[in-house]
């Protein structure tokens, strides 16, 4: 694996819960937080969304912003590059990278599943022998991926994400289209948890999943050790 790839990063394009006035979109520490852990070590990235340009970030997600979060979302390069002109996935060449990583915030759940695009580009990086990391909701991106033999991806390995009791706690349990857990489990996972609203990660192979917001730069700190 050449080290001089860089990262993928996948953020969301929808703003609310379903059809509802419910906004929702990008848990911005869910992006910062990761990236922040791979620029210390001279990693670089490329931001995509399902349909490029503009990503909204979830209101509530701003309630929990520190000084190191605050600093990106003031960065005029982040706010271009990854809130107003992401890459729409359909334009982005797989080679170029070392491993794709699934943002959260519920926003995803609507568009991460079923895209295209997002699939073959996470199924030739996989193939490349690169990863595929996600964070919280994010895992939303890995459902229907499939291997060479057209079953899903995540069978038999195991992972992590955004539970079912998380769900429950956060208050959106009616808002959601379906619960990662048990979609993860439908699927043939190994889903894996902790206490809910602390930091977990886990790698299973060329996977790295973690499982709320607490828990990117664990995800980062992993795939760090893999690909530096």
């Amino acid at each position: 694996m050449s080290n001089n790839k860089k990262v993928l990063i996948v953020l969301t394009n929808v703003a609310t819960y379903g059809q509802t006035n419910d906004a929702t979109g990008l848990w911005l520490g869910e992006a910062t937080e990761f990236i922040d852990e791979l620029f210390k070590v001279g990693i670089e990235v490329d931001y995509t969304s399902p349909n490029g340009g503009y990503v909204p970030i979830d209101p509530r997600s701003l309630n929990y912003l520190d000084e190191n979060i605050t600093s990106y979302y003031k960065d005029s390069d982040f706010q271009e590059r990854a809130l107003m002109h992401s890459i729409p996935a359909k334009e982005i060449n797989p080679d170029d990278y070392s491993a794709i990583y699934y943002t959260g915030g519920h926003g995803v759940m609507w568009d991460f599943p079923n895209n295209p695009y997002l699939q073959r580009i996470s199924e030739a990086i996989y193939k490349n022998g690169g990863y595929i990391t996600s964070v919280c909701h994010g895992i939303a991106g890995l459902f229907f991926l499939q291997d060479d033999n057209r079953k899903p991806l995540i069978a038999g390995k195991k992972i992590t994400g955004f539970t079912t009791a998380e769900e429950y706690l956060s208050g959106k349990v009616k808002k959601v289209p379906f619960m990662n857990e048990t979609l993860a489990q439908q699927r043939g996972a190994n889903f894996l948890k902790k206490r809910a609203y602390k930091p977990f990660a886990i790698q299973d192979g060329q996977l790295i999943t973690g499982q709320n917001p607490f828990s990117p730069r664990e995800v980062a700190h992993l795939l760090i050790q893999n690909i530096k």
